[in-house]
C-alpha cells in the first residue's frame, strides 16, 4: 500500500508520524510525498488550543476532498472527541492515543514486527514533512495538573520509553543519514522517573552520547523545574545543542498560581541565570499565554516586564484558549477577545525585539549550520537554508547542493529573523553518510 502522513501540532506529533512511517516501511509498504497518490492517509491531530483542534478537522476535510480511499485519524483531538472524528466524512478508522503505538498493526490487520538486532534505516519522511532532523519520542503523557492544559487529559499519565527502544530509534535515524535528533515528549524532564529503578534525563543523554555517533542531540520543550546545574554541565559536550525551550506561560506570580505551574518568576529567573552562567550564548526560547482567566492589567504588566527582563532569543505567544474538561474552563474573569489580542501584540513585540538583540550577537561570527532545505538554484549556485546549533535560521549560497550536511558559516548580514552567511572552508564539515 501507499501511505501519506500528515500532522498538526507539536514536535511530539512529528516524532510519532516518523515512527509510524518506519513501522509501515518495515512491513513492506511505501511512503509517498503526494497525498493524491496515497491509498491511506494518516492524520495525527492536535487539541492544545481550539485553533489546533479546528486545524485538525480542516486537515481531515482537505484529505477527504482529495478523494483518498482511506483516512486514519489519530492523536489528541481524536482521543478527546472520538465520536466526532468517526462522524467526519471520509474517516475510515479512528485510533486513540493509547493505541497509537500499534497503529500500523491496527491498520494493516496483522502484527508488525519490531526491529531489534539491526535497526531499519529511518529515512526522512518525503514531501512537506521531510527533515534532516529526526524527531524521537522518548516520553508521553504528564503527571502535572496545569489548569489550562488539555494534553494531559488526551495523553494520560507520564510514560517513559525504555533506553534500548530509544537507542534503536536513534541508530535507525543515524543509519538513514540524520545529522540531528530531537528528543521529544509531553514532559520531557520526567523521563525515567516511572521506571522501577528510576533514571533521569541526564542518564538518557549520557547513554546516547556514549552509544551513538549522531552529530547533534537537541531537546524539544522542557518544563522549567527539576533542572539543576549538573544537568547543564552535560553541555560541555559539543554534540548537545545549546538551545532550551522553557515554557514560562506567564511572568506574573499570581497568574502562575492559577495555572498551577510548578514555578514562580523568581525560580524561573534563577534557572535562566544558571543556564547563562554555564552557557552564556545558549538560546533560551519560551511559550507565553496571555488573557488567562482573571489576568488583570497589573498582572499582564508584570508578565510583560518579566519577559522583557529575560531577554529570550525567541518564543511563541498564545491567547488563552478555553478547553472544556480543564479546571481553567470554569475559572471566572474571562478576558474579552479585543483585550487578549492587544496583550498578544504587546507580548509578541517584546519577544521580537529580544530575538533581534540575540541574533545581532552573532554578526561577523562563525556558526555551524545543518542545511535543511534549498529555495533557489541560479547563477550564484544553491541558496541553502538551515539551523545553527543554537536554533538560528541561516541561509547561504553554495556552489553545490549541500543538503543534510553541517557547514561552518560566517554571518555577514541579518535581515528579518534570517542570518545570511558565507560558507567557510569545510575543514569542520560533517559529511552526509
Amino acid at each position: 500500500m501507499k501511505l501519506f502522513f500528515d500532522s498538526v501540532g507539536c514536535r511530539l506529533n512529528q516524532a510519532e508520524i516518523e515512527r509510524m512511517a518506519l513501522d509501515f516501511r518495515s512491513a513492506g509498504h511505501e511512503i509517498v510525498d503526494d497525498m493524491a497518490e496515497a491509498e491511506i492517509v494518516v492524520v495525527n491531530t492536535c487539541a492544545v488550543t481550539a485553533a489546533a483542534a479546528s486545524d485538525s478537522r480542516q486537515k481531515i476535510r482537505q484529505v477527504n476532498r482529495m478523494g483518498v480511499p482511506q483516512i486514519v485519524a489519530t492523536g489528541c483531538w481524536v482521543s478527546l472527541d472520538p465520536q466526532a472524528a468517526r462522524e467526519m466524512t471520509g474517516v475510515t478508522q479512528v485510533i486513540l492515543n493509547n493505541e497509537k503505538s500499534q497503529l500500523a498493526s491496527l491498520v494493516i490487520g496483522k502484527q508488525v514486527a519490531a526491529f531489534e538486532l539491526e535497526p531499519l534505516e529511518r529515512t526522512p519522511l518525503p514531501g512537506i514533512h521531510r527533515r534532516t532532523r529526526a524527531f524521537i519520542k522518548v516520553q508521553d503523557g504528564c503527571n502535572n495538573h496545569c489548569t489550562f492544559c488539555v494534553t494531559r487529559i488526551a495523553r494520560g499519565a507520564s510514560i517513559s520509553v525504555p533506553e534500548k527502544e530509544i537507542l534503536n530509534e536513534v541508530l535507525s535515524a543515524e543509519k538513514g543519514g540524520a545529522q540531528e535528533i530531537v528528543l521529544s515528549g509531553v514532559h520531557l524532564a520526567s523521563w525515567g522517573h516511572d521506571f522501577q529503578s528510576p533514571l533521569s534525563l541526564s542518564d538518557l543523554l549520557l547513554f546516547l552520547l556514549k552509544e551513538t555517533g549522531i552529530p547533534r542531540i537537541r531537546l524539544s520543550s522542557i518544563e522549567p523545574w527539576d533542572l539543576d546545574e549538573a544537568f547543564f554541565d552535560l553541555w560541555q559536550n559539543p554534540r548537545l545543542c545549546p538551545h532550551f525551550h522553557l515554557p514560562l506561560q506567564s511572568g506574573s506570580e499570581a497568574t502562575l498560581r492559577r495555572m498551577s505551574r510548578h514555578t514562580t518568576p523568581d525560580l524561573y529567573r534563577k534557572l535562566v541565570q544558571l543556564i547563562r552562567r554555564n552557557l552564556p550564548e545558549a538560546a533560551i526560547t519560551t511559550d507565553i499565554i496571555v488573557g488567562f482567566p482573571g489576568e488583570t492589567e497589573a498582572e499582564f504588566t508584570e508578565s510583560l516586564a518579566f519577559v522583557k527582563e529575560m531577554s529570550f532569543s525567541g518564543g511563541h505567544v498564545f491567547k488563552y484558549s478555553a478547553r472544556e474538561g480543564t479546571p481553567a474552563f470554569k475559572l471566572p474573569g474571562r478576558i474579552n477577545g479585543q483585550t487578549a489580542r492587544q496583550r498578544s501584540q504587546a507580548m509578541r513585540s517584546i519577544l521580537a525585539q529580544s530575538q533581534i538583540e540575540y541574533e545581532q550577537r552573532f554578526y561577523d561570527r562563525r556558526l555551524d549550520v545543518l542545511w535543511e532545505s534549498v529555495s533557489h538554484n541560479g547563477d550564484k549556485g544553491w541558496l541553502m537554508h538551515g539551523l545553527s546549533q543554537n536554533y538560528l535560521t541561516v541561509c547561504a549560497w553554495s556552489e553545490q547542493n549541500i543538503w543534510n550536511t553541517i557547514s561552518p558559516v560566517k554571518i555577514c548580514r541579518i535581515d528579518q529573523g534570517t542570518l545570511e552567511g558565507e560558507l567557510l572552508p569545510d575543514i569542520m564539515r560533517v559529511e552526509k553518510k
